[in-house]
């Protein structure tokens, strides 16, 4: 059964938060807050943590459209090829905060995900999730609890997330109610950004 712990994102513990990198590093899979939705999320250096995600969402690893979640601008260029000017401003203007980006993948992804052109890096503007992915030092691949094929309907209560979850994760942190609005995703992997589908985040980044 997953342990239940509660982090205030105004001041992250930080025992609280060693706690979660310890599962993470472990090979345990977290549910954790974000500036959107609540997200499922494991150690991107973690092969059968990935497959545990990969099947309780019900798809092929190498095939899944997980997000990266990094820390900050100088993270994402570990996972994807070097980005022009114009695509660097639009990331500065609206990282941290509620968006998906769709970046072209470089050499350095994961041999699960090898076979991908393409990655969604996110670095969410949650003082929780940026404190996480800081300690463990590398991203947290994540997918939100809520997609359209999802075991969940949108749950923005970390207890229900938890008394549905227990049993199939090794954590849930209760860092507040959820927003039930999922990210802005936008594909800069092309010539002009294309809005993929319009969330909690502004268009007026682009």
């Amino acid at each position: 059964m997953a342990q239940f712990i509660k982090i205030y994102e105004d001041k992250p513990n930080e025992a609280a938060i060693k706690k979660v990198v310890d599962v993470l590093k472990n090979g345990g899979l977290v549910i954790y807050p974000t500036d959107t939705v609540y997200g499922l999320g494991c150690d991107i250096t973690n092969t059968k943590a990935l497959e545990r995600i990969a099947k309780i969402k019900g798809v092929k690893l190498e095939k899944a459209n997980f997000s990266f979640i990094c820390s900050d601008l100088s993270h994402i260029s570990d996972y994807v090829k070097q980005i022009d000017t114009a695509t660097f401003k639009i990331l500065k203007r609206a990282l941290p905060g509620p968006y998906t980006f769709i970046l072209p993948g470089n050499n350095s992804l994961p041999k699960e995900f090898k076979k991908k052109t393409t990655v969604g890096i996110r670095v969410p503007d949650n003082a929780i999730a940026l404190e996480i992915v800081r300690q463990l030092g590398n991203p947290i691949v994540s997918t939100s609890i809520h997609d359209e094929d999802a075991v969940l309907e949108y749950s923005t209560d970390p207890e229900l997330i938890f008394e549905k979850w227990q049993n199939l994760v090794d954590m849930v942190i209760d860092g507040g109610y959820g927003d039930n609005m999922g990210s802005t995703i936008i594909d800069l992997s092309g010539f002009e950004p294309v809005v993929v589908r319009e969330g909690k985040g502004s268009l007026d980044v682009l």
